[in-house]
């Protein structure tokens, strides 16, 4: 095999690889100990996000689509955003941990860095959600919010875009199936590195030693949502968005991942199948990149082109 490491990311992964060598690995299926390192990993990785100023917080919540009780939201925006496109943002963690205040820092950004303004929704994660589609469901509620929001907040509600991370990723593309099945107009949806195939759970041909996320923590955060239902034939695409059968007419897609990750497949694929079917697609595969590269080296050339790519995508809309 030809895989290395961008030689810039290399100094840190083996850091990495250090700093858990005493650590015990977690069982596959155990999802407290995977939500629990998870959520501390992204608590780090805030630790090393970019500084930026100028942005304002206000929390909200909505009603869940099954009126099981309120998620929260959280508007980031900066003095004098003009009116104009808005993201609403699904955080990541492995669909069974993280947080929105774990991506105060890297949300922040991006509205920095672009002056669009994000709404962050705090999901319901797997074990407690109440259905396979509930994460979806979350956002597809948070669109909607802020459509119902879009002139107090100064938003064109047909200049909305989705956006998630990995964990968040699989829930962002099941909004935007839910928002073109039930005829609600999206302007884009972007996808970092998303977790889209329940079935990806056994080692591929990506070495291990160069997993940030493994294919045991993959089958962990896919069986706690999915219970015994994993790589069967009940899987809803909106749950698992590689299921869908027929993608045409989804919202216009950037589709980022590295080429170190055990995502990459599943995204490439995705994003061929969308092309096929007429949906413009944006695709980038970045070599020698695990899986959440640029949040581990932001000061690299790779993380550096990668959210250059986001924020002119994010600017777009």
């Amino acid at each position: 095999m030809n895989y290395a490491l961008d030689p810039e990311l290399a100094p840190a992964m083996a850091a990495l690889k250090a700093a858990a060598a005493g650590a015990p690995r977690p069982a596959r299926g155990d999802w407290r100990t995977v939500r629990e390192s998870a959520s501390a990993g992204l608590a780090y990785l805030a630790t090393i996000t970019p500084a930026s100023s100028g942005v304002t917080t206000t929390n909200f919540s909505t009603r869940t689509f099954d009126d099981e009780g309120e998620i929260g939201l959280r508007w980031y925006e900066t003095t004098g955003t003009a009116t104009g496109g808005a993201v609403v943002y699904a955080h990541g963690g492995g669909m069974l941990g993280g947080s929105v205040d774990l991506y105060d820092e890297i949300v922040s950004w991006y509205v920095a860095q672009t002056g669009v303004p994000f709404l962050s929704v705090e999901l319901r994660l797997a074990p407690e959600a109440p259905t396979s589609t509930a994460m979806a469901e979350d956002v597809f509620s948070a669109v909607m919010w802020l459509r119902d929001h879009s002139t107090s907040l100064g938003v064109d509600p047909d200049r909305i875009a989705v956006m998630g991370d990995s964990g968040g990723g699989g829930p962002t593309a099941g909004a935007a199936i839910l928002a073109r099945d039930r005829n609600v107009p999206l302007a884009k949806q972007i996808l970092v590195y998303p977790m889209l195939d329940d079935r990806t759970s056994t080692p591929g041909r990506i070495p291990s030693e160069f997993l940030t996320w493994s294919y045991d923590n993959n089958y962990t955060g896919w069986v706690t949502l999915l219970g015994e239902d994993i790589g069967g034939d009940s899987v809803s695409p909106v749950a698992a968005p590689a299921r869908l059968l027929d993608v045409e007419g989804l919202a216009p897609a950037y589709i980022e991942v590295g080429d170190l990750d055990i995502f990459r497949d599943e995204c490439i694929a995705y994003a061929g199948r969308l092309a096929a079917a007429g949906v413009p697609v944006e695709l980038h595969v970045h070599p020698g990149a695990p899986h959440g590269f640029e949040r581990f080296v932001p000061d690299s050339s790779a993380a550096r082109r990668a959210m250059a790519d986001r924020a002119r995508a994010v600017s777009s809309i």
